[in-house]
C-alpha cells in the first residue's frame, strides 16, 4: 500500500504498529515550550511532558542549538572509543551528584537493568553467590525488561512473561518495619524511588529513606535510588535524594536527562562501579555523542539555581487550582506532589475514572496522565510560562467541569 493510499492519520497506527499502545486520536506535528499543535493546528497546553521527558518543553533553544552542533560533527561512534560529549556529561554529572563513575545507556529501563546487574556483581566480588537477593516495594516501576518488570512491584506487568528472575522480593513502600523484616545477610541491594510516581505519586517519608540507608550500612546492602523519573530538577532538586539530604550508593536517571532525546545514565561510586570492569556489561549507543550533547545541554539548563528554584512556585499555583476544583465538587482524596510531579487521587465516589479526565481533558485542549485508574497525574514543562500556566490550568477547571459538572 502507498502513501498516498493511506496518508499518515491515527488510523495508520492499527494497521502498522504493534498494539501494545493505545495512544490518542490526535497526532502531534509540532511543540514549542509548552504548547503542542495536532495535524488539524489545534494547539493543547502539555501538563504530561512525554511522562516527565520533556522538562524544557519542547524545541528549547538550547537544545535544538546542541543538537544542531552536534549533527554537524559527529553522530555515532562504536564503544571501542571514547567521545568527547560523553565525557563532558559525564563530568558534569559527577560535579552535579555524589557520584564518580558514570554508565550511559538509552532508556530508565536499561540504566536500571545495569543498576540490577551491578549491585549483583558487586555481591559475588566481595561476600560471594549468596549474597543476591534484592528487595524492592511494592506499587514500585522499574521498566519493561524481564529483570526490572520483576524487580517492579506490579503484578500486572509480569503477566503471561513467567518465569521471570528469582531472588527479588517485595515489601510495602513507606513502612520501615516491612524492610526491617525482610531485609538479611543475603540481601545485595534495595531499590527504592523516592517518590513512587507510576505507583500512583506517593512521596516517601524523610524518616523512611533515612531508615533505609541505615539498614542498608547494617547489612552490607548497596541502596539504589531510582530516580528516573524524579530526577533532574522534577521535584526542585536536581536529583530529589538531595532534597531528602539521604544519598545513594546508586542512582538511575533518564527520561528528563535528555529532555526529549533518549539518554539513560547509572551514577554510582568508582568503589562499585570497579565490578562492571571490561566486558561485563555494554550498550551499543550507549554514550552516543548526540544524545550526550543534548542532555548536557539539557543537564546545564536544569541544574541552574533559577530553574529549580520555580519549580515550588509553579507546583504551588497547580496545586491551588486542583483545591479550588475540589471544594466545587468534592472529588479527591488528597493531591500529592514533590514539585512537578504531582498526582491528585480521586475519592470513593470517583475512584476508576481518571482516564475520563484525560479524555476530556483532550476535548478542552490540555493534555493529561494518570497514575493508575484513580490519580491524575501531571508532569509539566520545569520552565512553563505564566501565560500557559494559566490558560493550561484554566482549560483544567473546564476539563473537570465537562466531566463532573
Amino acid at each position: 500500500m502507498t502513501e498516498q493510499q493511506n496518508p499518515v492519520s491515527r488510523e495508520l497506527f492499527e494497521d502498522v504498529m504493534v498494539p501494545n499502545y493505545a495512544p490518542a486520536k490526535l497526532v502531534p506535528v509540532r511543540g514549542e515550550g509548552a504548547r503542542v499543535w495536532d495535524q488539524d493546528g489545534r494547539d493543547y497546553i502539555d501538563f504530561v511532558g512525554g511522562i516527565a521527558v520533556n522538562a524544557l518543553g519542547h524545541s528549547h533553544p538550547a537544545l535544538v542549538s546542541a543538537l544542531q552542533e552536534q549533527g554537524q560533527k559527529l553522530w555515532h561512534v562504536a564503544n571501542v572509543l571514547t567521545n568527547e560529549p560523553a565525557l563532558k556529561l559525564a563530568h558534569k554529572l559527577c560535579e552535579l551528584t555524589f557520584a564518580e563513575n558514570v554508565y550511559f545507556c538509552n532508556s530508565g529501563a536499561e540504566a536500571n537493568e545495569a543498576a540490577l546487574k551491578l549491585v549483583r556483581k558487586y555481591a559475588y566480588d566481595n561476600f560471594g553467590p549468596e549474597k543476591h537477593e534484592i528487595i524492592s516495594t511494592y506499587g514500585s516501576f522499574h521498566g519493561r525488561t524481564l529483570f526490572t518488570v520483576s524487580v517492579g512491584g506490579q503484578a500486572k506487568y509480569k503477566e503471561g512473561f513467567e518465569p521471570t528472575p528469582q531472588g527479588i522480593s517485595h515489601v510495602e513502600y513507606n513502612n520501615l518495619e516491612a524492610l526491617k523484616a525482610a531485609i538479611s545477610d543475603k540481601t545485595c541491594a534495595v531499590i527504592v524511588e523516592p517518590v513512587q510516581g507510576e505507583g500512583g505519586v506517593h512521596p516517601a517519608s524523610q524518616e523512611y529513606l533515612e531508615g533505609v540507608r541505615k539498614l542498608c550500612d547494617e547489612h552490607n546492602a548497596l541502596l539504589v535510588f531510582d530516580e528516573i523519573q524524579t530526577g533532574v530538577g522534577r521535584t526542585g532538586a536536581f536529583y530529589a535524594y538531595q532534597k531528602y539530604g539521604v544519598t545513594p550508593d546508586v542512582l538511575t536517571s533518564a527520561k528528563a536527562l535528555g529532555g526529549g532525546f533518549p539518554i539513560g545514565a547509572m551514577l554510582t561510586k568508582a568503589k562499585f562501579a570497579k565490578s562492571l570492569g571490561i566486558g561485563t556489561h555494554g550498550s551499543t549507543y550507549g554514550g552516543n555523542p548526540l544524545a550526550c550533547a543534548v542532555a548536557y545541554a539539557a543537564v546545564s539548563e536544569i541544574s541552574k539555581p533559577e530553574t529549580l528554584a520555580g519549580v515550588e512556585a509553579r507546583a504551588e499555583k497547580i496545586v491551588a487550582t486542583f483545591n479550588k476544583i475540589n471544594d466545587q465538587y468534592q472529588c479527591f482524596d488528597e493531591i500529592r506532589y514533590s514539585g512537578l510531579l504531582m498526582g491528585a487521587a480521586l475519592n470513593e465516589k470517583f475512584k476508576g475514572r481518571a482516564k475520563e479526565f484525560v479524555n476530556a481533558g483532550i476535548e478542552e485542549g490540555v493534555m493529561l496522565h494518570v497514575a493508575g485508574p484513580d490519580v491524575v497525574r501531571l508532569l509539566p514543562s520545569l520552565v512553563i510560562s505564566d501565560e500557559d500556566l494559566n490558560e493550561g490550568l484554566a482549560r483544567i477547571e473546564k476539563t473537570f467541569a465537562k466531566v463532573l459538572g
